[in-house]
């Protein structure tokens, strides 16, 4: 076998290697995504009228997750955690069931909530201080 063919078939199985390992990230990252939930306890829930945004903390992290009162159709959603002092951490697109989880180190700040399902929002104001 001469060193093109070697090289052709080591680029190849390079090749395969990597795509493989993108599929098993973004498997992972789906079934993350998918479970639509935060660790630690809730400490809020924010309902609207389009969805509910439920907030949680845990230690110095505080987590929150928007989910559309009804499901299974795309459309807008997102939720984002800000802590004071910093730019918020936003999740959005067009989802079927919930936007999130977002997770931010808030120390022993306060921290303003947002979610949106479609046309409707909801804005906590500065909360856990």
């Amino acid at each position: 076998m001469d060193s093109g063919a070697i090289r052709r078939r080591l680029a190849l199985g390079a090749a395969v290697l990597a795509a493989s390992g993108a599929l098993a990230l973004t498997a992972t990252g789906t079934a993350q995504a998918a479970s639509g939930s935060c660790a630690g306890r809730e400490v809020r829930t924010l309902p609207f009228r389009s969805g509910v945004t439920h907030v949680y903390k845990r230690g110095d992290y505080v987590c929150a997750v928007t989910v559309a009162r009804n499901s299974g159709a795309a459309q807008n959603m997102s939720v984002s955690v800000q802590a004071r002092g910093n730019r918020p951490v936003v999740d959005k697109g067009r989802y079927k069931y919930h936007a999130g989880p977002v997770t931010v180190n808030a120390g022993h700040r306060c921290v303003w909530i947002r979610g949106a399902v479609g046309h409707y929002t909801v804005s906590s104001g500065w909360i856990l201080c």
